[in-house]
């Protein structure tokens, strides 16, 4: 299938899932969120893990406070994504969360001054997605931040994905990379890999 017929059913894709998502009830969601989080924190890759990378979910996103409390808490390292420019990001270690701080596109972030780690020293990744399916293959936000920061990674990544926006399956590109699973607030799904 040619990249540009791809892109269309990506893009299609993404405007119907944003309107749902923006259609969702506060209190669902927040229900939905606790849920989630709670899954994830009982997963045996996350309570063996050192080092944690999360996204912190705004807005329509899931929520990933919990996670976030729950990691520095355990007194695991924490690190989150700094935007570095379009479609570049890293990991920066952070001690509290009172260390976020509103940066691109409003979404906080660590402060500049945060210790950077490289891929090599995270052992589980939390990722967003607007879909994901059974085969790990994600739907983010079109940006290819988590694509490029996820190419090649040694960690196991989950993305956090509501019932609702759970798809059949996502169209994928090359470059496009897949979670090992997908957790939501009624299951985990473990990713198919071939």
């Amino acid at each position: 299938m040619p990249d540009g017929s791809v892109r269309k059913k990506k893009a299609a894709l993404r405007k119907i899932l944003r309107q749902k998502m923006g259609e969702a009830d506060p209190a669902t969601k927040q229900s939905e969120d606790e849920a989630i989080c709670a899954r994830l924190i009982a997963l045996p890759e996350y309570e063996r893990a050192q080092a944690v990378f999360c996204f912190v979910g705004t807005g329509p996103e899931i929520s990933t406070l919990p996670i976030l409390r729950h990691a520095l808490a355990a007194g695991k390292r924490v690190c989150a994504p700094l935007c570095l420019g379009p479609g570049q990001m890293e990991a920066r270690s952070i001690g509290s969360l009172d260390e976020l701080s509103p940066g691109a596109y409003g979404i906080p972030e660590p402060q500049p001054n945060c210790p950077p780690v490289a891929a090599g020293e995270i052992d589980f990744a939390v990722v967003p997605c607007l879909a994901c399916d059974r085969e790990g293959r994600r739907l983010g936000q079109g940006g290819g931040f988590y694509d490029r920061f996820m190419s090649g990674r040694r960690f196991p990544a989950f993305a956090l994905c509501r019932e609702t926006l759970f798809a059949e399956e996502i169209p994928q590109e090359p470059w496009d990379q897949s979670v090992d699973g997908v957790v939501t607030e009624a299951r985990v799904i473990r990713a198919r890999v071939s």
